[in-house]
C-alpha cells in the first residue's frame, strides 16, 4: 500500500493514511517518490477555493522519484531511472493541442496529477506519498547529477515561467519586469537572465530585492519608489506571478508599445483593467498556464545545463501543515519541498 497525507474535505487537516494506487498498466510505470514540491496551487485545492475539489485528497504535482516497476509496453524507461510528474498525468493525444505538444490544453481536458479522475474514472491521488503510478509518456527525465529536491519544484514553478519567456521570445534585447519575488519570481530571474535578457523585478520586500539582484536581476526596485517612473514605456515584458489581487493598471504604462502583461500567478478574486491603458498603447494581456510536456523536458535540461534551480527549505511529511500556513503568509523564499524518504521507509520502499 502507498502510504499518504490526504485531506478528508476542503479546510481539514492533513493526516497520515495509506492508499491505493491504480493497478500498474501497460503503459505505466510506478515512482518510488523522494521530493514533492509544495505550491500555492496545493492550497487553493485544498481549500476548494476554484471549486470541483475531489476528497479525499493527496495533493502535490512536483514529484521526483526512482522508477520501481514498469509494464509491458513501456519504452525508453528503466527501473532505477530518476524522473519527475508535474501537473500533466494524462491527455486525449488526440486533439490539435495534444498534437502540437500542449497537453495542458488538451481539448477533452487533462488528467491532473492530483485532484483529477483518470480515463477510467478513478481520482488520481498526488505526489505527498511514498509512491506515484503514471503512463510513461507523461515523464520528465532528471537528468544525472542534478540536485533532486532543487529540481522537483521546476516540474510547476518552472515550467510555468519558462513557457511565456520561450513564447513571447525573450533572450538578449529584451526588458523584461517580473511582478513578485516569490516562487515563481525567483525562478523567472534565473531563466530570462540566463536566456540573456535585461531583468528588471518589483517586490515591496527589501531583503527580496536583495535577493532578486544575487539571482541576476539587473535592477529590483519598490512598487511605490519613485525610481519607476524611468521605465515607462521601455519594457517588452511584463510577467506577473503575483498571486494574491493587485492593481494591474499600475504596470501597463511601463510597456512599450505592443508589449505584452502576461500572467501567470492567479489570483482567485477578480482583477480590474482599465481598457485605454490597453489600447492607447497597442498592448495586449496575456494569460498563460504551465507548458506541455516536450516544453517541460527542455525546461528542466535548460535549468541543469545553466545550473539552475528552487531556492527550497527541506520540510518532513509531519511539517507539511506548518509549511502551508507559512506559504500562505508568504513566510518562504522561496520554495518548500518535502522529502519523502521517511514515507519510502513506512511503506516499505516500493508498493
Amino acid at each position: 500500500m502507498t502510504v499518504a497525507y490526504q485531506l478528508e474535505e476542503a479546510g481539514t487537516r492533513l493526516s497520515k493514511t495509506t492508499i491505493e494506487r491504480r493497478p500498474l498498466g501497460p503503459r505505466d510505470v510506478r515512482l518510488d517518490l523522494k521530493y514533492c514540491g509544495i505550491c500555492h496551487s496545493d492550497l487553493v485545492a485544498a481549500g476548494d477555493k476554484l471549486g470541483g475539489g475531489m476528497y479525499p485528497m493527496v495533493p502535490g504535482h512536483e514529484m521526483v522519484g526512482v522508477v520501481s516497476d514498469i509494464g509491458a509496453q513501456v519504452e525508453g524507461v528503466s527501473v532505477g531511472e530518476v524522473v519527475g510528474v508535474g501537473c500533466i498525468a494524462d491527455s486525449c493525444r488526440s486533439c490539435h493541442s495534444c498534437e502540437s505538444g500542449d497537453e495542458h490544453y488538451c481539448e477533452t481536458g487533462f488528467t491532473l496529477s492530483f485532484n483529477s479522475k483518470d480515463r477510467d474514472g478513478r481520482v488520481n491521488y498526488g505526489g505527498y506519498a511514498s509512491d506515484y503510478v503514471v503512463d510513461y509518456d507523461y515523464l520528465v527525465s532528471i537528468p544525472e547529477g542534478a540536485d533532486l529536491a532543487r529540481m522537483a519544484p521546476l516540474l510547476c514553478g518552472g515550467i510555468t515561467v519558462y513557457t511565456p519567456l520561450k513564447r513571447f521570445n525573450v533572450g538578449p534585447g529584451t526588458t523584461l519586469c517580473i511582478l513578485g519575488m516569490g516562487g515563481l519570481g525567483h525562478l523567472a530571474i534565473q531563466f530570462a537572465n540566463a536566456m540573456g535578457a535585461r531583468v528588471l523585478v518589483a517586490s515591496r520586500s527589501a531583503a527580496k530585492r536583495a535577493d532578486a539582484k544575487r539571482l541576476g536581476a539587473e535592477l529590483a526596485l519598490d512598487p511605490e519608489s519613485e525610481e519607476l517612473q524611468a521605465w515607462m514605456g521601455r519594457c517588452d515584458l511584463i510577467l506577473d506571478t503575483i498571486s494574491n489581487p493587485h492593481d494591474l493598471n499600475q504596470w501597463f504604462p511601463l510597456l512599450r508599445r505592443g508589449g505584452k502583461l502576461c500572467l501567470v500567478g492567479v489570483p482567485t478574486d477578480q482583477l480590474q483593467v482599465f481598457p485605454a491603458l490597453i489600447v492607447f498603447g497597442d498592448r495586449s494581456l496575456e494569460g498563460s498556464l504551465i507548458g506541455g510536456i516536450a516544453d517541460t523536458r527542455e525546461m528542466i535540461q535548460f535549468a541543469h545545463a545553466h545550473d539552475l534551480g528552487a531556492e527550497i527549505e527541506l520540510v518532513q511529511p509531519d511539517e507539511i501543515e506548518g509549511a502551508w500556513h507559512r506559504l500562505h503568509e508568504g513566510d518562504v523564499q522561496y520554495r518548500f519541498v518535502i522529502d519523502l524518504e521517511s514515507l519510502s521507509r513506512d511503506s516499505g520502499g516500493a508498493s
